[in-house]
């Protein structure tokens, strides 16, 4: 019998056939592949002779199918994860993970506390949801995520929680309200020119009289917008007023107080801005890793409690996230722009016209710039704000310092002759021009308005350093007040005055110092 092993027509697919003959056994190769007929050469493997007309088709074949194996084994092995970094919200929260590729794929999770949807995949797109319960361990804690292809590729994901320290207070989260509340950031600051700060008093420790000035009234507020102003900042402390610092949960009364003076400037028609002040220093003194995590869950827990008080005002009320919170390097800065962030998110997640409420971040313009602000859910809602007092041996300091002396005279045509060392040699009209013209191109150019939410300069006229060339003394503080308001105000800046009660009189709702009125109205001519 004769074994033949017949490759069928345009198949390439060997077929075993068993013929009578000399015992050999012959293959048969399709050519028809390439000749488009369907000829057989015959292998004869008895006698081993193959002709060269076979030898040559034997070849191409064997070429083809090489080549084909090499194309299939080059494909690139893809698996792609997004995003490599995610932060859960210490109460509890979930987040989505994508992941791609064109082969199976697996994900190894070690951590206890963080579920997955699914630890398995094949080629294609996919979604994975994390989840994982409130972190109450009182630490931060985090895990990498491994996903693994069977192509080779691999991927990590870092997932963070950080720790609990306080119950939520966003117990009554409402629905998005855009009722009143339809101007951008920019559209908001350019509804208000002069701001007035109430000084010392809601941020006064011990309570609103304890640093001697009155209760807010409405007809100290009335007062002010008679005089030309159109802005209110409410300086306020918050966790001196916490009953249970175990849960820093606020006094209802407190809240209740506070909400009552909010409401008589936003009847009133006047901006408000309310923020948490120095408040004995919990934030801004704390920039440190050590502390980044108390400090942030004291900003949530504070600030959702603030902001579901007063979560029905309109627009005309914006919150400020702190006050002069100062850093010397990148990295302290960066642990503020989390606090910052920490506020954002807790006004953001009460909802109702929070969700649109204009929000003010602090801290130094050398560290800080737009693209460095946190993310805002809502777009365009963002405003700047810092403070200005140069030079501070003019404006406020009452005693010579170890690094310079007191300022009595400032500004071109205010210098004094009989007191030359008392004149201004730094701070300046150029150095003024200069910051101003910096803010406009690092903040209000870029659609983020900047507040000046304080600054003023005070007269030594009833201090125990009288200048002796005093009228030049009161014409240099009118001069700098002008000035500074004017120039603040051409580049778009919004300056907030900073009074304790030495140019108002909050008791009889009358002008003590008519001539700093004066030419702070001169200035926002």
């Amino acid at each position: 019998m004769k074994q033949v092993l017949r490759l069928v027509p345009e198949t390439n697919i060997l077929h075993k056939q068993t013929k009578p003959a000399d015992g050999a056994m012959k293959i048969a190769l399709s050519a028809g592949y390439l000749s488009g007929k369907n000829s057989y050469p015959i292998i004869d493997t008895k006698n081993m002779k193959i002709t060269k007309r076979y030898t040559l088709i034997g070849f191409l074949a064997a070429v083809m199918l090489f080549t084909g194996c090499k194309k299939k084994d080059s494909v690139t092995p893809e698996l792609t994860v997004a995003p490599s970094q995610i932060t859960l919200p210490s109460e509890g929260g979930a987040a989505d993970v994508a992941i791609s590729g064109n082969a199976q794929w697996t994900i190894s999770n070690a951590a206890s506390w963080l579920q997955l949807s699914k630890t398995s995949g094949n080629s294609g797109s996919n979604t994975i949801q994390l989840t994982s319960a409130s972190n109450e361990t009182g630490a931060t804690r985090s895990i990498f995520l491994s996903v693994n292809s069977s192509n080779g590729q691999a991927r990590r994901v870092k997932v963070t929680q950080p720790a609990t320290i306080y119950p939520s207070y966003n117990t009554s989260p409402k629905a998005p309200d855009a009722t009143g509340m339809g101007s951008t950031a920019v559209q908001l600051a350019a509804k208000f020119k002069l701001g007035w700060n109430i000084g010392n008093t809601l941020e006064a420790i011990g309570g609103e009289t304890a640093w001697g000035n009155p209760q807010i009234t409405e007809s100290y507020v009335k007062f002010l917008k008679q005089l030309g102003f159109t802005s209110v900042r409410l300086p306020c402390a918050w966790d001196t007023h916490v009953d249970n610092k175990s849960t820093e949960h606020i006094d209802q009364n407190w809240l209740n107080r506070v909400k009552e003076v909010v409401g008589y400037c936003v009847n009133n028609g006047m901006y408000v801005m309310l923020n948490i002040h120095w408040d004995g220093g919990w934030l801004e003194q704390n920039f440190t890793a050590l502390k980044k995590d108390s400090v942030n869950a004291k900003q949530k827990a504070l600030w959702e409690q603030i902001a579901t008080a007063m979560r029905d005002f309109d627009e005309h009320l914006m919150f400020a996230s702190a006050n002069e919170p100062y850093t010397t390097n990148a990295e302290q800065t960066n642990v503020l722009l989390s606090y910052h962030k920490t506020f954002v998110d807790a006004v953001r997640s009460t909802g109702g016209k929070n969700a649109y409420r204009c929000l003010i971040l602090q801290g130094s313009s050398e560290w800080i710039s737009a693209s460095d602000f946190p993310k805002d859910p809502t777009p365009n809602r963002l405003m700047f704000e810092e403070h200005n007092y140069t030079p501070s041996l003019f404006c406020f300091f009452s005693e010579d310092q170890s690094w310079g002396k007191m300022i009595y005279y400032w500004g071109a045509g205010h210098h004094s002759t009989i007191e030359p060392e008392r004149n201004a040699t730094f701070g300046e009209e150029n150095e003024h021009l200069k910051y101003f013209d910096k803010l406009k191109t690092s903040f209000v150019d870029k659609g983020i308005p900047v507040l000046m939410g304080e600054y003023g300069a005070y007269r030594r006229n009833g201090s125990t350093h009288v200048p002796k060339a005093l009228p030049t003394h009161e014409a240099s503080v009118d001069y700098w007040t002008t000035f500074v308001t004017k120039e603040a105000l051409a580049r778009g800046i919004k300056p907030f005055w900073w009074d304790t009660g030495g140019a108002l009189d909050r008791r009889n709702d009358t002008v003590k110092d008519q001539r700093t009125i004066d030419a702070l109205i001169e200035g926002g001519k």
